[in-house]
């Protein structure tokens, strides 16, 4: 008897391990197998690593480049699950949103709790990575016949990855289990409750400055997309700022800076050159993208993802509906932000887009831009191929807009009306982002300069046309300069992902509890109010999308431990507010 209660008490730690630790192999993604490790064609038809055992897997430097890859395989990209996607999380925040109810929906309106799916998968989802890193980490110095300085890169390569995966648990978890081996069945680190999250966070900042060295700045074709030291650095100064940790941040954003290898993408006109980093040109393959330090490449026929469609999706709803707090927040061509500028118009529809910040019209579908998504809310009958107005009609002739605004970032018209056939990278890190740490944390220093701003805000402003930042000017017009720096991030980075988690460190929770809006009503021609006469409006007459929304202080600002693990681990502790 003894022996069946031992049995059955391994098996249910194993059960515990395989969920809560995410138990997984070393298959690599076809398209980072072959984009990242340049493997033969014959990739596909290898014997599945899960099938081959310790013994004989760690012996060749082939074998060891499929296990790294396989490291890569977490990283977030474009996907309709919130524990793969980065893009997606902007609906999580109040950039974006699709009306329908879903788990980022849940997130944003702050009504949620500990059996929210995606929450879950997230945490899985993490571990799962970094067993697998640390299963690399116990394992590759086995490898025979691999030269010394492949064998560190390819470690300091790991130590990024379950750095990185270790920091999305911290800024969404706060206190989680810090683990850094495989677990063996019995294993008190089963049953452990969380490290402190300030323990955590100085692993994760040490191993990034620990891989930095051994990562070379470059690489070649063959090996594009790989982790760079300037990843290494640029995500270190990435997470020093997320938990103000100022001067850290500071220091590992101008040891990227001073790497001498990035420069923000230009093709020569302000025009199309922000909007076109975003675009196939963009990718990390193209030599002339200086910008992009990390992202999650893609490729045609063998890994793509649906970005366009789902915002211009020709016969349903977006599911990328920009809301009036994101276009509100795009400055006036003379630097001055709506409320106190004289070029700022809503006679029109159109009227809104002019005398911008160049940048919103290269996120946000404006009047007269080419379009994919069929009729638009003009009169004409004809699918559109410009175009002219928002559309509220569900007749499934067109993209039925959610708040009277529509997403261009990431677009390829040429995508729109296929499924699943987006090959343009998603951007994890650029160079633009490092200037705009290197800039918020020299502000809250109290250190931060005119020169700083012409070196890191202003060189963003260049690439577009955009009217310079001036302290001197932001003083005399009565702008605060902290809040005019998270406006900058708020509109260089729009629709890639950090808004939520920029709320988050800001504490700007409540950003979350107010109403989501669109456009006013009266904008809406005669003809098509038929098909919003049921959306609400506030007093100054814009249609209300969502309400009902909450953002319980300090409660939010961390998820909670997700009941199924819970479950599996008693001795798990629920975050301030969830208890």
């Amino acid at each position: 008897m003894n022996n069946e209660n031992t049995s059955y008490k391994n098996r249910r730690s194993f059960l515990r391990e395989a969920t809560f630790y995410g138990l997984s192999s070393f298959i690599a993604m076809p398209a980072l197998a072959s984009l990242l490790s340049g493997c033969s064609k014959d990739f596909l038809d290898r014997q599945p690593l899960d099938a081959i055992t310790d013994v004989s897997f760690w012996e060749t430097e082939e074998q060891l480049k499929l296990a790294v890859n396989g490291c890569y395989a977490y990283l977030k990209g474009k996907s309709e699950t919130l524990q793969d996607s980065y893009v997606d999380l902007e609906r999580c925040g109040d950039n974006i949103i699709y009306p329908p109810l879903s788990d980022y929906l849940s997130i944003s309106t702050g009504v949620f709790d500990y059996n929210l799916p995606s929450i879950n998968n997230e945490w899985v989802k993490q571990y799962a990575a970094i067993r697998r890193c640390n299963h690399f980490l116990q394992n590759y110095e086995k490898a025979k016949g691999v030269k010394p300085d492949l064998l560190s890169r390819y470690a300091a390569e790991v130590r990024f990855l379950r750095a990185h995966y270790y920091s999305f648990l911290i800024m969404l978890f706060g206190d989680v289990p810090l683990i850094t081996k495989t677990l063996n069945i019995g294993d008190p680190e089963i049953m452990a409750t969380q490290t402190p999250k300030a323990e955590v966070l100085n692993f994760v900042l040490q191993e990034l400055e620990a891989a930095a060295p051994s990562l070379p700045p470059t690489y070649t074709a063959v090996d594009s997309g790989r982790i760079t030291r300037g990843a290494a650095l640029g995500w270190k100064a990435k997470v020093a700022l997320f938990f103000q940790k100022w001067d850290v941040a500071e220091a590992a954003a101008k040891a990227v800076m001073n790497l001498g290898i990035y420069s923000l993408y230009s093709n020569g006109n302000t025009s199309t050159s922000y909007k076109e980093l975003f675009t196939y040109k963009g990718k990390i393959t193209n030599a002339a993208n200086k910008e992009t330090i990390l992202a999650r490449p893609y490729l045609a026929n063998v890994s793509e993802h649906n970005l366009s469609r789902e915002s211009w999706v020709p016969d349903q709803v977006s599911r990328f509906s920009i809301t009036k707090s994101l276009v509100d927040a795009y400055l006036c061509s003379d630097g001055k932000p709506i409320d106190k500028s004289a070029l700022y118009s809503e006679s029109t529809y159109a009227a809104i887009f002019q005398n911008r910040d160049p940048r919103m019209i290269q996120t946000v579908l404006s009047p007269g831009t080419a379009w994919e998504g069929k009729d638009d809310g003009d009169q004409d009958s004809n699918p559109n191929a410009i175009f002219n107005l928002p559309k509220w009609d569900a007749d499934k002739k067109g993209t039925v807009t959610g708040t009277g605004y529509y997403n261009l970032k990431y677009v390829e018209p040429t995508a729109v009306g296929v499924y699943n056939k987006d090959a343009n990278d998603i951007h994890l890190l650029r160079y633009a982002e490092v200037l705009l740490t290197y800039a918020e944390a020299r502000m809250e220093q109290g250190t931060l300069t005119q020169t700083d701003l012409d070196d890191t805000i202003n060189k963003l402003r260049t690439r577009v046309g955009m009217v310079q930042m001036k302290i001197t000017e932001l003083n005399a017009w009565g702008m605060d300069l902290r809040t005019e720096i998270r406006r900058e991030r708020r509109i260089e980075l729009a629709l890639e992902g950090h808004r939520y988690f920029d709320i988050l460190r800001w504490k700007q929770g409540s950003l979350l509890a107010e109403d989501v809006k669109g456009i006013k009503k009266s904008l809406v021609p005669a003809y098509n109010q038929v098909y919003i006469a049921t959306i609400p409006t506030d007093a100054q007459g814009y249609l209300i999308i969502n309400s009902g929304r909450k953002f319980v202080e300090p409660k939010n600002y961390l998820w909670p431990v997700p009941l199924p693990q819970k479950d599996l681990n008693p001795n798990l502790i629920q975050p301030d507010g969830w208890k």
